[in-house]
């Protein structure tokens, strides 16, 4: 089995975007929410998981993460609405 890393954005509780990667976003965000995650999170609550994307090798998804974080606010948010658009698509086609 190959190795799978995601690229993720986690809305934190004061409404800032957090990027980063991790093998397991579920356990990820549970961490960030205990507060044993980042420095940053910790200190704004912890948040959730808005937008995740696979990749199968950490070199792509570091290099996604360091993409998106030029990214504006807005640029981001955009990208997490695009994400949800789709996934309510696939949610009716069903």
């Amino acid at each position: 089995m190959k190795n799978k890393y995601y690229f993720y954005i986690l809305l934190c509780k004061d409404k800032s975007l957090y990027c980063g990667i991790a093998k397991d976003i579920v356990k990820r965000e549970k961490l960030h929410n205990a507060g044993k995650g980042s420095a940053y999170v910790r200190s704004r609550g912890g948040g959730k998981i808005v937008y995740s994307k696979l990749f199968y090798s950490i070199s792509s998804a570091l290099k996604r993460e360091a993409e998106v974080k030029t990214w504006t606010r807005k640029e981001k948010l955009k990208l997490v609405k695009k994400n949800e658009a789709l996934i309510r698509v696939d949610k009716r086609s069903r």
